[in-house]
């Protein structure tokens, strides 16, 4: 079956999360794109050939002859066009992350199961070949200590989205959701069982652009077991540049550089008691993967990665307590 496929607005990372993987994922025809300035709509569709346009978000999901929506909208948006577009019989793939909160999620997940529509949270990097190597190398530790993920990126540019409150902004929203996720998801390849359970809080350290908006932030966890955790991202502080998890086991570790854009250098390192190995994990960009594995869901066929809902309506409860611990209101509310 083709998909016909529609994007909600003419964000910048359409071109990445959507239009470039269209071109190579057979039996993915990305239709339309749908913008409240219609002008800025028709300039996006010209630019990448999509063939429609349509004046508004909601023309777009009136059309009976889409099946899937792409909803890359700021992220205060996600829950009510995504719900709209679930309602309209669409399947959604829904940038990260998934919502403004946790209960927010959960409404979105209520929605797609009533509907029996796919509702896919887009956290690109958990599809690419290098995730699954990450979880078999954690399975080689043993005993975990320690896990720490990191993603800090330079964003000077204050009248950013990503700085606005209203719109669900802040650095845990933008590039926190990856690092929780990927400690979850690395936690969750240990051998301990309980490794499997969610973190406590130990502390959070946040650094403010205003008076809501968290610009960077660390923040220590800890599991039953005794292992501990570390988060730490930030769209503007003293880290410049930092793109990378690590896994300390009793006698072993695991560092990984660039987890979360695996198709641009990614470097895997595993020390082990009487050997160590460095390997790059090849594969289609993390965009491509993600799209196949939101095409095979469309079709029935059995999930292939390890992103699913009740996944990321962990991710968002864990980002609610943060905020909680950090003394900053939660998104959406």
């Amino acid at each position: 079956m083709t998909i016909k496929m529609g994007m909600l607005g003419a964000a910048r990372i359409g071109r990445e999360g959507l239009v470039r993987p269209a071109h190579k994922v057979d039996g993915i025809e990305l239709y339309a794109v749908a913008a409240r300035d219609a002008d800025r709509a028709r300039a996006y569709a010209d630019q990448h050939e999509i063939p429609v346009t349509f004046p508004s978000y909601q023309a777009m999901l009136d059309d009976p002859s889409i099946n899937a929506i792409y909803n890359p909208l700021p992220n205060g948006l996600h829950c009510e066009w995504s719900i709209r577009a679930l309602e309209a019989g669409k399947h959604v793939l829904c940038e990260k992350p998934l919502a403004a909160n946790a209960a927010e999620a959960r409404a979105m997940a209520a929605v797609a199961t009533a509907h029996d529509r796919v509702l896919m949270e887009a956290l690109h990097y958990r599809f690419h070949p290098l995730a699954v190597r990450m979880q078999e190398a954690v399975a080689q530790l043993g005993r975990i200590r320690h896990i720490e993920t990191s993603m800090c990126i330079p964003l000077p540019a204050f009248k950013d989205i990503r700085y606005n409150y209203e719109l669900g902004g802040g650095a845990a929203m933008d590039l926190g959701v990856y690092t929780i996720s990927l400690l979850r998801f690395l936690a969750g390849a240990a051998s301990e069982p309980a490794m499997r359970e969610e973190p406590s809080i130990e502390s959070v350290r946040a650094k403010l652009r205003g008076k809501n908006i968290d610009r960077a932030m660390k923040v220590d966890l800890r599991w039953t077991t005794g292992a501990t955790g570390r988060l730490h991202f930030s769209l503007w502080s003293t880290s410049v540049l930092k793109l990378s998890a690590r896994v300390i086991g009793e006698h072993s570790e695991l560092r990984v550089r660039n987890p979360y854009i695996p198709h641009l250098l990614n470097r895997l390192e595993l020390r082990l008691k009487d050997r160590k190995l460095t390997e790059k994990v090849s594969g289609e960009t993390s965009y491509t993967c993600q799209l196949r594995e939101f095409q095979r869901r469309i079709n029935g066929e059995s999930p292939g990665g390890s992103v699913d809902l009740p996944d990321s309506i962990a991710t968002m409860a864990l980002i609610d307590a943060i905020y909680d611990r950090a003394g900053l209101p939660r998104r959406g509310l």
